[in-house]
């Protein structure tokens, strides 16, 4: 239960069953933003805090930006699934978990309305500066579960996020329409490099060298985090580039 809402953003405390402690020694390092994909935030809400839904979330945000506090930070909520990034396998433990309401792509995927975004460039900052989260450990679910989801999607404004001071970002490199990039199947020097530096970045992707279906879907929440312009999970120049201008601008100490 929650007594006293964790950031000066929440307008309304909604205290979820569906939480645990976090593994001893870890603490917050990771913002993971969804998309709640229902009907409306009142639905998603009502079935973050539902004990047989057996999910949860640290926030949600309603469309009109409306901030919900459902479980502590200092809980571990569990929004994360099966999912990895570094390595490290309990993103739930690691994390604080944000859920954006928008129907999503199967009923319709709307634009994220600009109250929705300035709420959340808020409590985000907010998240970030108290528990001092990277910039480049805020992430999308899609990010740490590729294979499994692709929320908050290629329409959420992630240039935005990182211009209000929150996130890793670089400009993506221009799309060429007439370079369909490495096919499926395709063993290259360009492909290992690419399998190499999504793995410094984080993904979890195997190094073979080749343009396997893992691969494809990893490209593909990359490519919808980062290069949004086609998410198809082809290397092309493009994603190449784009990749190793991200991996090179992060900090040495990462």
């Amino acid at each position: 239960m929650i007594d006293t809402a964790d950031s000066m953003c929440v307008d309304e405390i909604r205290s979820s069953a569906n939480f645990g402690p976090r593994r001893p020694g870890v603490r917050p390092e990771i913002l993971l933003l969804h998309y709640t994909g229902m009907k409306s935030a009142a639905r998603a809400i009502d079935w973050l805090c539902r004990p047989e839904s057996r999910v949860s979330s640290h926030y949600v945000i309603d469309e009109h930006g409306r901030v919900t506090q459902l479980v502590a930070e200092v809980e571990r909520a569990w929004h994360a699934g099966v999912a990895i990034w570094h390595g490290e396998t309990d993103i739930n433990s690691l994390s604080i978990g944000i859920e954006i309401h928008n129907p999503g792509h199967d009923d319709g995927y709307p634009d994220f309305p600009d109250a929705q975004m300035g709420r959340l460039e808020a409590l985000c900052r907010d998240i970030v500066q108290r528990w001092q989260i990277a910039p480049e450990r805020v992430l999308a679910h899609s990010d740490v579960a590729p294979r499994r989801k692709i929320d908050p999607g290629e329409k959420f404004d992630w240039a935005r996020l990182h211009a209000a001071g929150v996130g890793h970002w670089i400009d993506p490199a221009p799309l060429d329409c007439r370079d369909e990039g490495f096919q499926p199947g395709a063993a290259a020097q360009e492909v290992i490099e690419a399998q190499q530096q999504l793995a410094r970045f984080g993904y979890g992707v195997p190094l073979t060298g080749v343009l396997d279906e893992e691969t494809v879907i990893v490209l593909t929440a990359f490519q919808r985090h980062f290069r949004p312009a086609r998410c198809d999970g082809r290397l092309d120049r493009s994603t190449l580039d784009t990749l190793q201008r991200l991996t090179k601008s992060l900090q040495p100490a990462v």
